[in-house]
Protein backbone atom coordinates (compact mmCIF):
# COMPACT_ATOMS: atom_id res chain seq x y z
CA UNK A 1 0.00 0.00 0.00
CA UNK A 2 0.93 3.42 -0.69
CA UNK A 3 3.34 5.26 2.08
CA UNK A 4 0.74 7.93 2.63
CA UNK A 5 -2.05 5.64 3.13
CA UNK A 6 -3.23 5.73 6.76
CA UNK A 7 -5.39 2.74 8.37
CA UNK A 8 -8.15 2.54 10.48
CA UNK A 9 -10.39 -0.38 12.32
CA UNK A 10 -13.81 0.20 13.13
CA UNK A 11 -15.14 0.10 17.26
CA UNK A 12 -15.28 -3.31 18.47
CA UNK A 13 -18.24 -4.41 18.95
CA UNK A 14 -19.12 -3.51 14.69
CA UNK A 15 -15.56 -4.46 13.34
CA UNK A 16 -16.56 -8.18 15.53
CA UNK A 17 -19.73 -8.06 13.54
CA UNK A 18 -17.95 -8.06 10.27
CA UNK A 19 -16.03 -10.78 11.21
CA UNK A 20 -19.12 -12.70 12.19
CA UNK A 21 -20.93 -11.92 8.78
CA UNK A 22 -17.47 -12.96 7.28
CA UNK A 23 -17.59 -16.44 8.94
CA UNK A 24 -20.89 -17.02 7.72
CA UNK A 25 -20.75 -15.92 3.83
CA UNK A 26 -16.68 -16.13 3.70
CA UNK A 27 -16.29 -19.32 5.08
CA UNK A 28 -12.96 -20.01 3.11
CA UNK A 29 -11.63 -17.22 4.12
CA UNK A 30 -8.91 -18.81 6.05
CA UNK A 31 -7.88 -20.74 3.58
CA UNK A 32 -7.25 -17.72 1.71
CA UNK A 33 -4.54 -16.44 3.91
CA UNK A 34 -2.75 -19.64 4.43
CA UNK A 35 -2.14 -19.79 0.77
CA UNK A 36 -1.73 -16.19 0.00
CA UNK A 37 2.22 -16.81 -0.33
CA UNK A 38 1.51 -19.30 -3.11
CA UNK A 39 -0.57 -17.34 -5.21
CA UNK A 40 0.14 -13.55 -4.83
CA UNK A 41 3.71 -14.11 -3.57
CA UNK A 42 4.43 -10.06 -4.29
CA UNK A 43 1.60 -8.71 -2.60
CA UNK A 44 0.86 -7.83 1.27
CA UNK A 45 -1.51 -10.12 2.71
CA UNK A 46 -4.92 -8.99 3.22
CA UNK A 47 -6.03 -7.00 6.25
CA UNK A 48 -9.10 -6.28 7.42
CA UNK A 49 -9.09 -2.29 7.96
CA UNK A 50 -10.13 1.08 6.17
CA UNK A 51 -7.64 2.71 4.29
CA UNK A 52 -7.15 6.69 3.62
CA UNK A 53 -5.05 8.63 0.87
CA UNK A 54 -3.39 11.07 2.31
CA UNK A 55 -2.12 14.48 0.29
CA UNK A 56 -5.63 14.45 -1.24
CA UNK A 57 -6.86 17.85 -3.17
CA UNK A 58 -8.49 19.54 -0.30
CA UNK A 59 -10.88 22.07 -2.53
CA UNK A 60 -14.41 21.08 -4.50
CA UNK A 61 -13.12 20.14 -7.95
CA UNK A 62 -16.26 20.13 -9.69
CA UNK A 63 -20.08 21.51 -8.94
CA UNK A 64 -21.62 24.70 -7.77
CA UNK A 65 -18.93 24.77 -4.79
CA UNK A 66 -15.82 24.15 -7.16
CA UNK A 67 -12.68 25.78 -5.46
CA UNK A 68 -14.42 26.37 -1.82
CA UNK A 69 -12.77 23.52 0.79
CA UNK A 70 -13.97 20.41 0.75
CA UNK A 71 -15.72 18.96 3.22
CA UNK A 72 -15.07 16.73 6.46
CA UNK A 73 -18.25 16.57 8.38
CA UNK A 74 -21.70 15.88 7.01
CA UNK A 75 -23.52 18.12 9.37
CA UNK A 76 -21.85 21.47 6.89
CA UNK A 77 -23.28 20.06 3.88
CA UNK A 78 -26.81 20.86 2.83
CA UNK A 79 -29.20 18.11 3.57
CA UNK A 80 -29.97 17.00 0.30
CA UNK A 81 -26.43 16.89 -0.85
CA UNK A 82 -26.02 14.96 2.70
CA UNK A 83 -28.73 12.42 2.06
CA UNK A 84 -27.19 11.96 -1.94
CA UNK A 85 -23.77 10.78 -0.03
CA UNK A 86 -25.27 9.28 2.59
CA UNK A 87 -27.51 7.35 -0.44
CA UNK A 88 -24.41 6.40 -2.26
CA UNK A 89 -22.30 5.05 1.02
CA UNK A 90 -25.00 2.68 1.67
CA UNK A 91 -25.74 1.55 -2.02
CA UNK A 92 -21.71 0.94 -1.88
CA UNK A 93 -21.49 -0.95 0.99
CA UNK A 94 -24.41 -3.15 0.18
CA UNK A 95 -23.02 -4.15 -3.49
CA UNK A 96 -19.74 -5.12 -1.64
CA UNK A 97 -21.26 -7.29 0.73
CA UNK A 98 -23.82 -8.53 -2.05
CA UNK A 99 -21.08 -9.59 -4.29
CA UNK A 100 -19.49 -11.67 -1.59
CA UNK A 101 -23.09 -14.43 -1.32
CA UNK A 102 -23.11 -14.23 -4.82
CA UNK A 103 -19.62 -15.23 -5.55
CA UNK A 104 -20.06 -17.68 -2.63
CA UNK A 105 -22.81 -19.83 -4.52
CA UNK A 106 -20.63 -21.07 -7.76
CA UNK A 107 -16.84 -20.53 -5.86
CA UNK A 108 -16.73 -24.48 -5.77
CA UNK A 109 -17.02 -24.73 -9.39
CA UNK A 110 -14.10 -23.17 -10.75
CA UNK A 111 -12.49 -24.97 -13.68
CA UNK A 112 -8.67 -23.92 -12.08
CA UNK A 113 -7.28 -23.44 -9.14
CA UNK A 114 -5.70 -20.55 -9.59
CA UNK A 115 -9.11 -18.77 -10.78
CA UNK A 116 -10.59 -19.89 -7.96
CA UNK A 117 -8.16 -18.24 -5.70
CA UNK A 118 -8.46 -15.33 -7.57
CA UNK A 119 -11.84 -14.78 -6.99
CA UNK A 120 -11.47 -15.53 -3.34
CA UNK A 121 -8.69 -12.78 -2.72
CA UNK A 122 -11.25 -10.40 -4.78
CA UNK A 123 -13.96 -11.69 -2.12
CA UNK A 124 -12.13 -10.60 1.01
CA UNK A 125 -11.23 -7.22 -0.94
CA UNK A 126 -14.94 -6.64 -1.24
CA UNK A 127 -15.30 -7.51 2.53
CA UNK A 128 -12.52 -4.82 3.36
CA UNK A 129 -15.00 -2.61 0.54
CA UNK A 130 -17.88 -2.84 2.23
CA UNK A 131 -15.72 -2.25 6.10
CA UNK A 132 -14.47 0.95 4.18
CA UNK A 133 -18.48 2.21 3.34
CA UNK A 134 -18.95 0.88 7.10
CA UNK A 135 -16.29 3.31 8.51
CA UNK A 136 -17.43 6.19 6.54
CA UNK A 137 -21.07 5.97 7.92
CA UNK A 138 -19.81 5.26 11.80
CA UNK A 139 -17.06 7.98 12.21
CA UNK A 140 -19.51 10.59 11.24
CA UNK A 141 -22.99 11.74 11.95
CA UNK A 142 -25.85 11.24 9.80
CA UNK A 143 -28.39 12.07 12.38
CA UNK A 144 -28.90 15.47 10.51
CA UNK A 145 -30.04 13.46 7.36
CA UNK A 146 -30.77 9.28 8.63
CA UNK A 147 -33.55 8.39 11.41
CA UNK A 148 -31.35 5.62 12.16
CA UNK A 149 -28.87 5.20 14.80
CA UNK A 150 -25.37 3.92 13.42
CA UNK A 151 -25.81 0.49 14.86
CA UNK A 152 -29.05 0.03 12.77
CA UNK A 153 -27.49 1.25 9.54
CA UNK A 154 -24.59 -1.10 9.80
CA UNK A 155 -27.35 -3.73 11.30
CA UNK A 156 -29.39 -3.34 8.10
CA UNK A 157 -26.39 -3.15 5.61
CA UNK A 158 -25.09 -6.96 6.99
CA UNK A 159 -28.45 -8.29 7.50
CA UNK A 160 -28.99 -7.72 3.51
CA UNK A 161 -29.41 -11.16 1.26
CA UNK A 162 -29.27 -11.43 -2.41
CA UNK A 163 -32.86 -10.13 -3.47
CA UNK A 164 -33.13 -7.28 -0.84
CA UNK A 165 -29.90 -5.19 -1.58
CA UNK A 166 -30.05 -1.75 -3.11
CA UNK A 167 -29.07 -2.73 -6.58
CA UNK A 168 -30.25 -5.09 -8.94
CA UNK A 169 -27.00 -6.87 -9.97
CA UNK A 170 -26.45 -8.10 -6.81
CA UNK A 171 -29.84 -9.88 -6.49
CA UNK A 172 -29.22 -12.17 -9.31
CA UNK A 173 -28.10 -15.21 -8.26
CA UNK A 174 -24.79 -17.04 -10.09
CA UNK A 175 -25.66 -20.55 -12.19
CA UNK A 176 -22.28 -21.36 -12.84
CA UNK A 177 -18.57 -20.01 -12.16
CA UNK A 178 -18.37 -18.34 -15.79
CA UNK A 179 -21.05 -15.85 -13.63
CA UNK A 180 -18.07 -15.72 -11.04
CA UNK A 181 -16.18 -14.76 -13.65
CA UNK A 182 -17.61 -12.80 -16.29
CA UNK A 183 -19.50 -10.68 -13.20
CA UNK A 184 -15.86 -9.40 -12.05
CA UNK A 185 -15.19 -8.51 -16.02
CA UNK A 186 -18.36 -5.78 -16.17
CA UNK A 187 -19.95 -5.47 -12.58
CA UNK A 188 -16.63 -4.85 -11.18
CA UNK A 189 -15.75 -2.47 -14.46
CA UNK A 190 -18.66 -0.43 -13.33
CA UNK A 191 -17.68 -0.16 -10.17
CA UNK A 192 -14.34 1.21 -10.97
CA UNK A 193 -16.35 4.16 -12.90
CA UNK A 194 -18.21 4.76 -9.55
CA UNK A 195 -15.07 4.67 -7.59
CA UNK A 196 -13.47 6.84 -10.21
CA UNK A 197 -16.17 9.57 -10.30
CA UNK A 198 -15.92 9.33 -6.64
CA UNK A 199 -12.08 9.79 -5.96
CA UNK A 200 -13.03 13.91 -6.12
CA UNK A 201 -15.96 13.77 -3.77
CA UNK A 202 -16.46 16.98 -2.16
CA UNK A 203 -16.94 15.07 0.79
CA UNK A 204 -13.27 14.55 1.75
CA UNK A 205 -13.35 11.06 3.44
CA UNK A 206 -15.16 10.07 1.39
CA UNK A 207 -12.40 10.94 -1.55
CA UNK A 208 -9.90 10.19 0.40
CA UNK A 209 -11.35 6.33 0.86
CA UNK A 210 -11.51 5.73 -3.01
CA UNK A 211 -7.68 5.44 -4.04
CA UNK A 212 -6.87 2.41 -1.76
CA UNK A 213 -9.77 0.82 -3.36
CA UNK A 214 -9.54 1.66 -6.79
CA UNK A 215 -5.88 -0.05 -6.38
CA UNK A 216 -7.66 -3.58 -5.30
CA UNK A 217 -10.76 -3.05 -8.53
CA UNK A 218 -7.66 -3.31 -10.88
CA UNK A 219 -7.20 -6.62 -9.37
CA UNK A 220 -10.90 -7.67 -9.74
CA UNK A 221 -10.98 -6.38 -13.19
CA UNK A 222 -7.91 -8.20 -13.63
CA UNK A 223 -10.08 -11.70 -12.12
CA UNK A 224 -12.45 -11.51 -14.76
CA UNK A 225 -10.36 -10.28 -18.12
CA UNK A 226 -7.52 -12.63 -17.41
CA UNK A 227 -9.61 -16.02 -17.23
CA UNK A 228 -11.73 -15.00 -20.00
CA UNK A 229 -8.37 -14.71 -22.22
CA UNK A 230 -7.72 -18.30 -21.06
CA UNK A 231 -11.11 -19.36 -21.57
CA UNK A 232 -11.44 -17.79 -25.31
CA UNK A 233 -8.55 -19.53 -26.80
CA UNK A 234 -9.48 -23.13 -25.23
CA UNK A 235 -12.75 -22.52 -26.83
CA UNK A 236 -11.23 -21.57 -30.29
CA UNK A 237 -9.47 -24.88 -29.56
CA UNK A 238 -12.37 -26.74 -28.77
CA UNK A 239 -12.67 -27.51 -25.34
CA UNK A 240 -15.93 -29.39 -24.38
CA UNK A 241 -16.77 -27.78 -21.30
CA UNK A 242 -15.88 -24.08 -22.91
CA UNK A 243 -17.69 -22.37 -25.61
CA UNK A 244 -18.16 -18.51 -27.27
CA UNK A 245 -22.21 -19.63 -27.26
CA UNK A 246 -21.47 -19.97 -23.59
CA UNK A 247 -19.95 -17.10 -22.45
CA UNK A 248 -21.70 -14.89 -24.81
CA UNK A 249 -25.10 -15.74 -23.26
CA UNK A 250 -23.86 -15.38 -19.93
CA UNK A 251 -22.96 -11.74 -21.07
CA UNK A 252 -26.02 -11.29 -22.38
CA UNK A 253 -27.28 -11.76 -18.64
CA UNK A 254 -24.94 -9.20 -16.91
CA UNK A 255 -23.93 -6.19 -19.11
CA UNK A 256 -27.72 -4.80 -18.92
CA UNK A 257 -27.51 -5.07 -15.30
CA UNK A 258 -24.01 -3.15 -15.26
CA UNK A 259 -26.00 -0.74 -17.31
CA UNK A 260 -28.68 -0.37 -15.43
CA UNK A 261 -26.00 0.46 -12.07
CA UNK A 262 -25.43 4.29 -14.00
CA UNK A 263 -29.18 4.94 -13.13
CA UNK A 264 -31.28 6.72 -15.65
CA UNK A 265 -29.34 8.06 -18.33
CA UNK A 266 -31.21 11.11 -18.23
CA UNK A 267 -29.87 11.70 -14.77
CA UNK A 268 -26.60 12.45 -12.74
CA UNK A 269 -26.36 15.90 -12.87
CA UNK A 270 -27.39 16.95 -8.90
CA UNK A 271 -24.47 14.56 -8.19
CA UNK A 272 -22.24 16.39 -10.15
CA UNK A 273 -23.59 20.04 -8.98
CA UNK A 274 -23.10 18.96 -5.69
CA UNK A 275 -19.32 17.69 -6.19
CA UNK A 276 -20.09 14.06 -5.42
CA UNK A 277 -19.31 12.83 -8.85
CA UNK A 278 -17.77 14.33 -12.13
CA UNK A 279 -19.94 12.76 -14.49
CA UNK A 280 -23.57 12.28 -15.41
CA UNK A 281 -25.10 9.33 -15.73
CA UNK A 282 -25.15 8.94 -19.89
CA UNK A 283 -21.39 10.18 -19.91
CA UNK A 284 -20.39 7.65 -17.31
CA UNK A 285 -22.51 4.41 -19.11
CA UNK A 286 -21.81 5.98 -22.75
CA UNK A 287 -17.65 5.42 -21.89
CA UNK A 288 -18.26 2.21 -20.18
CA UNK A 289 -19.68 1.09 -23.33
CA UNK A 290 -17.13 1.53 -25.43
CA UNK A 291 -14.70 0.03 -22.84
CA UNK A 292 -16.69 -2.94 -22.91
CA UNK A 293 -16.92 -3.53 -26.69
CA UNK A 294 -12.92 -2.90 -26.55
CA UNK A 295 -12.52 -5.41 -23.95
CA UNK A 296 -14.68 -8.09 -26.57
CA UNK A 297 -12.81 -6.55 -29.68
CA UNK A 298 -9.69 -8.18 -27.69
CA UNK A 299 -11.35 -11.18 -26.56
CA UNK A 300 -12.30 -11.40 -30.24
CA UNK A 301 -8.56 -11.31 -31.59
CA UNK A 302 -7.37 -13.54 -29.24
CA UNK A 303 -10.17 -16.42 -29.82
CA UNK A 304 -9.19 -15.63 -34.21
CA UNK A 305 -5.54 -16.11 -33.38
CA UNK A 306 -5.81 -19.25 -31.49
CA UNK A 307 -7.86 -20.89 -34.65
CA UNK A 308 -5.41 -19.01 -36.96
CA UNK A 309 -2.40 -18.93 -35.80
CA UNK A 310 -0.64 -17.65 -38.63
CA UNK A 311 -2.38 -14.27 -38.72
CA UNK A 312 -0.51 -11.56 -37.34
CA UNK A 313 -2.44 -9.16 -34.99
CA UNK A 314 -2.95 -6.74 -37.49
CA UNK A 315 -4.31 -9.15 -40.06
CA UNK A 316 -6.58 -10.62 -37.08
CA UNK A 317 -8.32 -7.12 -36.51
CA UNK A 318 -9.19 -6.83 -40.47
CA UNK A 319 -10.67 -10.12 -40.17
CA UNK A 320 -12.43 -9.12 -37.56
CA UNK A 321 -13.65 -6.26 -39.01
CA UNK A 322 -15.07 -8.01 -41.99
CA UNK A 323 -16.70 -10.46 -40.03
CA UNK A 324 -18.96 -8.62 -37.86
CA UNK A 325 -19.16 -5.29 -40.10
CA UNK A 326 -20.05 -6.95 -43.00
CA UNK A 327 -21.13 -10.26 -41.80
CA UNK A 328 -18.86 -12.05 -43.81
CA UNK A 329 -17.52 -15.91 -43.38
CA UNK A 330 -13.39 -15.27 -43.67
CA UNK A 331 -11.29 -18.16 -43.34
CA UNK A 332 -13.97 -20.29 -41.20
CA UNK A 333 -15.13 -17.95 -39.09
CA UNK A 334 -18.60 -16.69 -38.79
CA UNK A 335 -20.22 -13.74 -36.53
CA UNK A 336 -21.49 -16.41 -34.62
CA UNK A 337 -18.62 -17.73 -33.62
CA UNK A 338 -17.47 -14.21 -31.67
CA UNK A 339 -18.71 -12.22 -29.07
CA UNK A 340 -20.94 -8.83 -29.89
CA UNK A 341 -21.80 -6.74 -27.29
CA UNK A 342 -25.65 -6.54 -26.79
CA UNK A 343 -28.09 -3.23 -27.57
CA UNK A 344 -27.61 -1.18 -24.54
CA UNK A 345 -31.69 -1.30 -24.59
CA UNK A 346 -31.76 -5.01 -24.41
CA UNK A 347 -33.10 -6.25 -21.08
CA UNK A 348 -33.15 -3.48 -19.04
CA UNK A 349 -34.88 -2.79 -15.88
CA UNK A 350 -33.63 0.97 -15.08
CA UNK A 351 -33.69 4.20 -17.23
CA UNK A 352 -35.11 5.35 -20.56
CA UNK A 353 -34.99 1.92 -22.09
CA UNK A 354 -36.48 -0.36 -19.25
CA UNK A 355 -38.87 -3.54 -19.49
CA UNK A 356 -38.65 -2.09 -23.84
CA UNK A 357 -39.02 -5.26 -26.14
CA UNK A 358 -35.26 -4.99 -28.07
CA UNK A 359 -33.15 -7.99 -28.64
CA UNK A 360 -29.86 -8.10 -28.60
CA UNK A 361 -29.25 -6.64 -32.16
CA UNK A 362 -31.21 -3.58 -31.32
CA UNK A 363 -34.27 -5.45 -32.88
CA UNK A 364 -37.93 -4.22 -31.59
CA UNK A 365 -40.55 -6.46 -30.89
CA UNK A 366 -44.38 -5.57 -30.48
CA UNK A 367 -45.63 -9.05 -30.11
CA UNK A 368 -44.58 -10.50 -26.56
CA UNK A 369 -44.11 -14.30 -27.44
CA UNK A 370 -41.96 -13.70 -30.14
CA UNK A 371 -39.20 -11.48 -27.26
CA UNK A 372 -39.69 -14.20 -25.69
CA UNK A 373 -38.54 -16.65 -27.85
CA UNK A 374 -35.97 -14.19 -28.86
CA UNK A 375 -34.51 -14.07 -24.83
CA UNK A 376 -34.73 -18.06 -25.03
CA UNK A 377 -32.00 -18.12 -28.08
CA UNK A 378 -29.86 -15.09 -26.06
CA UNK A 379 -29.81 -16.15 -21.91
CA UNK A 380 -28.08 -18.70 -20.37
CA UNK A 381 -31.17 -21.98 -19.57
CA UNK A 382 -30.15 -22.49 -15.80
CA UNK A 383 -30.82 -18.98 -15.72
CA UNK A 384 -34.12 -18.37 -17.22
CA UNK A 385 -35.27 -21.54 -15.11
CA UNK A 386 -34.49 -19.10 -12.14
CA UNK A 387 -36.79 -16.78 -10.12
CA UNK A 388 -35.09 -13.60 -10.94
CA UNK A 389 -36.01 -14.40 -15.12
CA UNK A 390 -39.67 -15.31 -13.84
CA UNK A 391 -40.06 -12.47 -12.45
CA UNK A 392 -38.99 -9.99 -15.41
CA UNK A 393 -40.79 -12.08 -17.59
CA UNK A 394 -44.50 -12.00 -15.96
CA UNK A 395 -43.40 -7.87 -15.59
CA UNK A 396 -42.60 -7.71 -19.14
CA UNK A 397 -46.13 -9.18 -20.02
CA UNK A 398 -47.83 -6.76 -18.01
CA UNK A 399 -45.97 -3.58 -18.99
CA UNK A 400 -46.53 -4.40 -22.67
CA UNK A 401 -50.49 -5.47 -21.74
CA UNK A 402 -50.56 -1.86 -20.37
CA UNK A 403 -51.56 -3.12 -16.91
CA UNK A 404 -48.02 -0.95 -15.68
CA UNK A 405 -45.73 1.76 -16.93
CA UNK A 406 -42.48 0.89 -17.49
CA UNK A 407 -41.27 3.18 -13.97
CA UNK A 408 -43.51 1.20 -11.81
CA UNK A 409 -42.16 -1.50 -12.94
CA UNK A 410 -38.39 -0.85 -12.60
CA UNK A 411 -39.79 0.26 -8.70
CA UNK A 412 -40.65 -3.71 -8.45
CA UNK A 413 -37.39 -4.95 -9.01
CA UNK A 414 -35.86 -6.39 -7.64
CA UNK A 415 -38.61 -8.95 -6.58
CA UNK A 416 -36.42 -11.90 -5.44
CA UNK A 417 -36.55 -12.89 -1.89
CA UNK A 418 -34.59 -15.67 -0.46
CA UNK A 419 -36.18 -18.08 1.57
CA UNK A 420 -33.76 -20.79 1.97
CA UNK A 421 -30.16 -21.04 0.88
CA UNK A 422 -26.41 -20.74 1.77
CA UNK A 423 -27.10 -19.76 5.28
CA UNK A 424 -30.67 -19.56 6.02
CA UNK A 425 -29.27 -19.27 9.75
CA UNK A 426 -28.24 -15.89 8.96
CA UNK A 427 -31.75 -14.38 8.94
CA UNK A 428 -32.09 -14.84 12.95
CA UNK A 429 -28.39 -13.09 13.30
CA UNK A 430 -28.13 -9.81 14.78
CA UNK A 431 -24.78 -8.91 13.66
CA UNK A 432 -24.27 -5.80 15.66
CA UNK A 433 -24.20 -6.70 19.55
CA UNK A 434 -24.38 -4.92 22.75
CA UNK A 435 -21.88 -6.45 24.74
CA UNK A 436 -18.31 -4.92 24.13
CA UNK A 437 -16.46 -6.60 21.18
CA UNK A 438 -12.95 -7.84 20.70
CA UNK A 439 -12.30 -5.53 17.58
CA UNK A 440 -9.98 -2.53 17.58
CA UNK A 441 -10.44 0.65 17.31
CA UNK A 442 -8.04 3.56 16.31
CA UNK A 443 -5.43 5.01 13.65
CA UNK A 444 -2.01 4.16 12.87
Amino acid sequence: MHPNVTTATLPGKYHDAVERWRDMYLPDFQFLLDNWDKYFPRDPKFRLCAYRQCGMCDVIEVGDAKGRPKYTRACDMAAEQSQHLLGAIRAQASTEFGSIQQHQLTLARAPDEEDQFWILRMMAEELRHGYQMLHLMLEDDWTGVSKQKSADMVEEILAMQTGSHVLGAFNVDYDSFADNVMFCALIDRVGKYQLSMQKVSAYKPMAESMPPMLHEEAFHLATGVVPLRRWVTRAAAGELYLSMDLLQRVLNKWLPRGLDMFGDERGGGTNVRYGLKTMKNSEALNQYYEEVLKMLGDLNVRYIRARLPQLSAEEADTLLERVQTHRETVQGIADVDLLRIPDRRFFRRKGMYAFQMVGTMGETFTDVNAFGRDLVNHLPEAYRAGRDFKDYWQIVGQVAAGQMTAGDAAMKMPALRRVGGVCPCSRAVRWVQDEPGKGGNGKT
